[in-house]
């Protein structure tokens, strides 16, 4: 079926250890510096030739005649006239997805939680954190301290020492309360012979976990792991690099000093004057001018819902149709509205209903009609929550500095073990440390004291197809019961509020059940797996 290249023996020797085969038209590029991955693309859009070919006759070179065919020994090609012909590209030319052609995996330790929202903020990245629900936090390091981060605003500075006394005594009430949540939920929820002692310790510290992590504050560091192309790591330094936390800039330059070593030319406008800085100062600047902007009224409503739907599109069930249909029929939109207007309520649900299919599973999401129409929600929830929700990149979201103003909810199961004191002597302290921090060093580096349980107020913005994906996966029976309960209201509004009955019906995975052992199951299933 497929035309096949000639190459000599001594080109398939050498494009072995670059492609993974030399005789089909679909391969993979391995063993190669990310530039000259993206030099090859780049080239490719301007040439006629394949790029295997395009390989061996502009970027391989030979010139220390090592090849002898031994294949452990090393291949060399020239990366410098792969870096050229980039720079030329990317600089020249003006064409900035070439900058989506090379990419890094990149590990961030020891940063707060503050830091990885910050970090997870671009979209079109993909991220790994560390999890507080597998993890007990009360571990300390090789110097004998919890693991949080002290800002450096404050380092030298009079309230140095009281925020480490604060955040000490947090973490010694975190351990206590998460050790007997332990033991409280094993004696509650036996092991059966059914399942190992890995599954039923997993199943168990999960949900010892859940109860607790409303009592970490956001110093809390936490690791993460970055997969992005050079023109998202681009962005998210130029963002950091006017952020006003000293944390963030320092991330920054580490970033770029660590990249640079790997997809170079991928970063070359981040630091100079009239590119990278310039565009930096913009962010920074609009960022003081809405500052200031904003203070005009900040007075805090009283009596606000956890979730409220504050905007949907009204005709969204009849776009859908209309998207729907249209890829099967070759008449304007506009006249495919006509018909749809005219059509019974039933004739309308058949549409949708042939259209949502027979989903098996939560995974088998329809096509992009579902893309047509929107929800926006406004969300007052616990900032542990926000931390999962946050990482859908997918969808619109945006959130508000993290504060103690819209105070904290005690979970159900700290009443049960009778610690709600010890959990309020915890909000307590925190809302001590953050005001002083706060009337010293301003709203962003107060944020470090706050308790991850403290609410906290952000925006999400969907389509259809990604109202689908977040709700049914976050009711999911293994999810924390707090963010559970933020998709399930997201899921009555839309059917209750907005009047959507044909779209939330078609939203059939959405678990409203509660569960005592919430990961026993997924737990059961990784095992068999």
């Amino acid at each position: 079926m497929y035309t096949r290249e000639n190459f000599t023996d001594e080109e398939i020797s050498i494009l072995d250890r670059y492609f993974t085969n030399v005789d089909k038209p679909v391969f993979v590029l391995i063993n190669l510096p990310e530039v000259v991955k993206g030099a090859l693309f780049a080239r490719y859009s301007r040439s006629s030739k394949s790029l295997r070919r395009l390989f061996l006759d502009e970027f391989y070179s030979n010139t220390s005649n090592i090849f002898d065919g031994n294949i452990d020994k090393k291949i060399e090609f020239d990366s410098t006239r792969a870096e050229k012909l980039y720079d030329r590209v990317f600089s020249e030319y003006g064409d900035d997805s070439v900058a989506q052609l090379g990419a890094a995996h990149v590990a961030c330790e020891q940063s707060s939680n503050v830091l990885t929202k910050i970090l997870e903020r671009g979209r079109l990245s993909s991220y790994l954190e560390q999890s507080t629900r597998y993890i007990f936090y009360d571990k300390k390091n090789e110097v004998g301290n919890y693991n949080y981060y002290i800002p450096e605003e404050i380092r030298g500075q009079k309230i140095y020492q009281k925020y480490i006394n604060i955040i000490d005594k947090n973490f010694d009430d975190y351990s206590f309360i998460v050790r007997k949540l332990y033991d409280y939920f094993s004696d509650r929820y036996p092991k059966t012979d059914n399942d190992s002692e890995l599954i039923y310790k997993s199943s168990i510290r999960a949900k010892a976990c859940d109860g607790a992590r409303g009592l970490l504050p956001a110093c809390t560091k936490s690791n993460i792991g970055i997969f992005a192309s050079g023109q998202a790591y681009e962005r998210m330094i130029l963002r950091m690099n006017s952020h006003h936390l000293e944390e963030v800039r320092n991330y920054a330059k580490m970033l770029l000093d660590e990249l640079r070593k790997v997809i170079p030319s991928f970063l070359k406008r981040v630091d100079l004057e009239d590119r990278g800085v310039v565009w930096s100062n913009y962010f920074k600047s609009k960022r003081i001018s809405m500052e200031k902007t904003a203070k005009i009224t900040n007075q805090l409503p009283v009596d606000v819902p956890e979730v409220d739907l504050i905007d949907w599109d009204e005709e969204a069930e009849i776009k859908l149709i209309i998207s729907a249909l249209y890829p099967y029929l070759s008449v304007p939109e506009k006249q495919i509205r006509k018909i749809i207007m005219e059509l019974s309520p039933g004739e309308k649900n058949k549409i949708i209903g042939d259209y949502i299919g027979d989903r098996s599973n939560r995974r088998h999401i329809p096509g992009r009609a579902l893309e047509t129409s929107f929800y926006r929600f406004d969300i007052l929830s616990d900032y542990g929550s926000f931390r999962d929700l946050q990482r859908h990149r997918m969808l619109t979201i945006d959130w508000q500095n993290l504060t103690i103003d819209h105070g904290y909810r005690i979970p159900e199961v700290i009443y049960e073990i009778n610690e709600q004191d010890r959990w309020e002597k915890v909000m307590i302290r925190s809302v001590e440390l953050f005001s002083e921090i706060q009337s010293i060093y301003g709203d962003y580096v107060a944020q470090y004291a706050v308790p991850l349980g403290f609410r906290f107020r952000y925006i999400m913005q969907m389509n259809i197809r990604e109202a689908f994906h977040v709700i049914e996966l976050r009711t999911s029976r293994q999810g924390h019961p707090d963010y559970r309960r933020v998709c399930q209201e997201m899921h009555r509004l839309i059917r209750d509020k907005a009047g959507h009955k044909l779209i939330a019906k078609a939203i059939k995975y959405v678990d409203y059940k509660e569960y005592d052992l919430e990961r026993l199951e997924a737990e059961r299933k990784s095992k068999s797996r």
